[in-house]
């Protein structure tokens, strides 16, 4: 039968052949993964000498700054290219407004600082949303019952130069406001940092699979006004996807995000397709603790699966992706 594709038909043509031996496969392998596809999600508690595990993402950890160092070696030994920071804020330093956002010694700032002085090769990725920071739990500040786009600009503002200033390469903002991205572009050059880059969350949806990372960063069960859908996208839309793309490169993004990443691997397909910009994707905490909670329980391969899902990410035409498996990943990749 023909394949429809003009390239000849069995007995003559066997796709088997390609298959059949380890060197000709990796000669045809249409897609790769390697080190420099990873960014590698990290987060920072406050104290001294201290790390905490996360019970629901297995092999994580939380680190205090000081831990930092010694946290980061391995990765950095490993050639992964950057980090993206996140805090776990204390709930005495929480507020309606996320004032602690633009705190220049919050545990943001003080571990780009210390990261850029013991690593200075690594890239610093600065997540940029209130929701670390408010006690309501949104990413943007509230009036009247609703999480108020302009008024959020502001803060995103402030919070993006207050991360700059300590040293952060790329502000990521992952808030959803309409906006922003023009906002924090004319804020950065307004100050002169014109070469901190921004990585847009461009399609951030309203998903389930965010839980662990909630618990990770002490925010889970402090939302309090309703859900995140009024800025978060709904997981039915694709073409809207596109759109929030489209606006944000418009704006200035450098590159773009998708999160989730694996039930979105459409998107990035799409977005990839569409523009031909730097396109990401974040396998968040529930994608890695779904696949831990399977490892554990003897149902599945760690590292085959591992692997196997971060290429799909490359297959998907993602430059790179923000994984929690980012230091094991790359132990494999290298032999180790």
């Amino acid at each position: 039968m023909n394949s429809g594709f003009g390239l000849g038909s069995f007995p003559a043509t066997r796709m088997r052949r390609n298959r059949a031996n380890g060197w000709t496969r990796r000669l045809v392998a249409e897609n790769r993964l390697s080190v420099d596809d990873l960014i590698w999600p990290i987060f920072i508690m406050e104290g001294s000498g201290q790390t905490s595990e996360i019970a629901a993402m297995p092999g994580v950890l939380r680190v205090s700054v000081d831990r930092l160092a010694w946290h980061v070696e391995e990765a950095a030994k490993l050639g992964i290219p950057a980090l993206a920071l996140f805090p776990a804020t204390p709930v005495g330093l929480k507020d309606a407004e996320g004032s602690e956002s633009a705190n220049p010694d919050n545990l943001i700032c003080q571990a780009a600082r210390l990261l850029k002085r013991e690593f200075p090769q690594m890239g610093l990725l600065g997540d940029v949303a209130l929701d670390p920071y408010t006690d309501h739990g949104h990413d943007g500040v509230i009036r009247d019952g609703y999480v108020a786009n302009d008024e959020t600009l502001a803060l995103l503002c402030a919070q993006a130069l207050n991360q700059a200033r300590a040293g952060i390469d790329v502000i990521s903002p992952s808030d959803m406001m309409d906006g922003r991205i023009g906002a924090l572009r004319a804020a950065l050059d307004g100050e002169g940092f014109i070469h901190v880059s921004l990585m847009s969350y461009a399609a951030k949806y309203a998903s389930a699979f965010y839980g662990p990372f909630r618990d990770a960063v002490g925010s889970a069960g402090a939302l309090r006004g309703g859900d995140k859908k009024t800025y978060q996208m709904d997981p039915a839309n694709s073409d809207e996807a596109l759109r929030e793309v489209a606006l944000d490169i418009a704006e200035g993004a450098d590159s773009v995000m998708v999160k989730p990443g694996m039930p979105y691997l459409d998107i990035c397909r799409r977005v990839h397709e569409t523009f031909h910009v730097p396109t990401f994707a974040y396998q968040v905490s529930g994608e890695y603790s779904m696949i831990m909670a399977s490892v554990e329980r003897g149902w599945i391969d760690h590292d085959r699966a591992m692997l196997e899902s971060l290429l799909g990410f490359k297959r998907a035409g993602c430059s790179g992706v923000l994984t929690y498996f980012a230091v094991k990943a790359a132990r494999v990749l290298a032999g180790g």
